[in-house]
């Protein structure tokens, strides 16, 4: 029995809406927490609403889906210790594990495990940028992605000098915040950056309803 627990804000099922894997269905499992405050944030609820979970509840909880795919989320997962071993027991069953995780915390040990991580790093717009660990970009590996979530021309510009910096060896995720008016696709295009433009493919088909 795994009885170590973890304050979880909602487990649900849902098609993944980010990313390099956005539109496959997904469990995903947010948590609760978080040491930044993004002017855009959406998913302030997550601040501090949730309940304590042992593992294994959690564990027994996801398997009412066939699916075995996990998304790890929140908040920031990084936050509470006992992530690592709920990756660990999702690994031993057999689950693909992604986590997503806003770069102002080390990802070293996360680096070392057979996940998936998915990382931002906070751009002049998010009001966290002074907050980032830049060191993590090295720890990226070739299967990870960092993503730039972009709302003007300076955010953009202020990551393509990321970019260029540091060399990321993972796949590049650039997003713009949801409802801003920027035309990212042809900026990326004109300047010809190796990214992945990304939308919110969940907020397409569903809004800001949660649990989606």
């Amino acid at each position: 029995m795994n009885t170590k627990k973890i304050k979880i804000n909602e487990i649900f099922y849902s098609l993944q809406g980010e990313g390099s894997d956005a539109g496959l269905p997904t469990i995903f499992i947010r948590f609760t927490g978080c040491n930044l405050r993004c002017n855009y944030c959406d998913t302030r609820y997550a601040f501090y609403e949730g309940k304590y979970m042992a593992i294994d509840e959690i564990m027994e909880s996801i398997k009412k889906w066939s699916c075995k795919r996990v998304c790890i989320t929140g908040g920031e997962p990084l936050l509470q210790k006992n992530v690592y071993t709920l990756i660990d027991e999702l690994l031993k069953e057999g689950y693909e594990v992604s986590i997503e995780t806003n770069g102002s915390i080390s990802i070293m040990k996360l680096s070392k495990m057979n996940v998936k991580i998915k990382m931002d790093i906070k751009l002049p717009s998010s009001g966290m940028h002074d907050k980032m660990l830049f060191g993590n970009i090295s720890l990226l590996r070739g299967s990870d992605e960092l993503k730039f979530i972009i709302w003007n021309k300076q955010d953009y510009e202020y990551a393509k000098d990321i970019i260029a910096r540091y060399k990321p060896r993972c796949q590049i995720i650039m997003q713009p915040v949801w409802g801003s008016k920027i035309k990212l696709a042809d900026w990326i295009l004109k300047d010809e950056i190796d990214a992945r433009f990304s939308i919110q493919l969940h907020k397409i088909l569903w809004g800001n309803e949660r649990g989606k």
